[in-house]
């Protein structure tokens, strides 16, 4: 699933193409790309037409525009990509997508808004800005997600003390998205190899300066990531004109199973977990001796 750089790469561009703009016409084309809009498609069409948008947002792995003036009792128009949503920004004369599920038109006539998604996992829905248990205003539905690391209200040394108040292993902490949002599998893998630690290990064993070292490592490759347009394995992440990034090179760990550590030259390894994968060096790495 896309993670915080890939979701900032599709804000950024929403920012630019779709902000300022009043929509005119609303086609729901498939009902589960709403299916987390309780009322229904036309309820959803109905909520959108006529406001303009305001703002694109994100907190973690989530993005919304706001519509109208921001403010507490206002909307937003919440995307969840999930593994293969796409927001597109198109003229309107393209042809349809084969998979397109949403589309937004505004009433300049100019380019519209487009929701893109094969395997149907992702969706949209609308939804009464709240406010966020670690500040600010957030859709209700995500109100319970800790700040990432690019949000400027970020606090490292509360996220460390978060990691280390959890009793579970290292990568399942920063996976968990109350305690640092906006980290998936990928940058997880790429933040540990970083700080040498291993994912296994205890995070009531964890030191304040290794939990900084972590996050910190977390926070710089997510920015490197989002300087590369982010990481696209397939065709499937996009930005919205279409265009994959290419971090996928720069990858020192998550997916390079068997291939030489760039650091000590030792075989990465590749363990199974979560139904995913973890990637990690052996050598600069150490498992985690067992407790007694």
């Amino acid at each position: 699933m896309p993670e915080l750089p890939e979701v900032e790469v599709v804000r950024r561009g929403l920012a630019d193409h779709v902000l300022d703009r009043r929509i005119a016409r609303v086609e729901v084309l498939h009902p589960r790309a709403v299916r987390r809009h309780p009322a229904g498609g036309d309820d959803f069409a109905g909520r959108l037409t006529g406001r303009t948008l305001s703002a694109a947002a994100r907190r973690g792995k989530y993005l919304w525009l706001e519509l109208d003036s921001a403010g507490e009792g206002d909307d937003a128009l919440l995307a969840h990509l999930g593994m293969s949503g796409q927001m597109l920004v198109e003229a309107p004369d393209a042809p349809d997508e084969k998979h397109l599920r949403v589309r937004v038109r505004f009433d300049d006539d100019g380019p519209e808004l487009r929701f893109v998604d094969q395997r149907t996992f992702g969706g949209l829905s609308v939804h009464p800005l709240a406010a966020a248990t670690g500040g600010g205003l957030v859709p209700a539905p995500v109100a319970h997600i800790a700040r990432d690391p690019m949000d400027p209200a970020w606090v490292a040394g509360d996220a460390v003390a978060a990691l280390r108040r959890r009793r579970t292993e290292i990568k399942r902490a920063l996976l968990d998205q109350t305690v640092v949002s906006g980290i998936g599998n990928i940058y997880a893998d790429e933040a540990l190899w970083r700080a040498r630690l291993h994912g296994a290990r205890p995070t009531d064993r964890l030191t304040r300066a290794q939990g900084h070292a972590v996050l910190d490592a977390a926070s710089t490759v997510m920015h490197e990531a989002l300087a590369q347009g982010g990481t696209s394995f397939d065709a499937l992440y996009v930005n919205v004109n279409g265009a994959s990034g290419y971090f996928d090179r720069s990858l020192n760990v998550y997916g390079q199973a068997d291939r030489a550590c760039r650091r000590c030259g030792t075989p990465i390894r590749r363990d199974a977990f979560m139904n995913r994968s973890s990637f990690t060096c052996p050598r600069c790495q150490p498992a985690p001796r067992p407790r007694r």
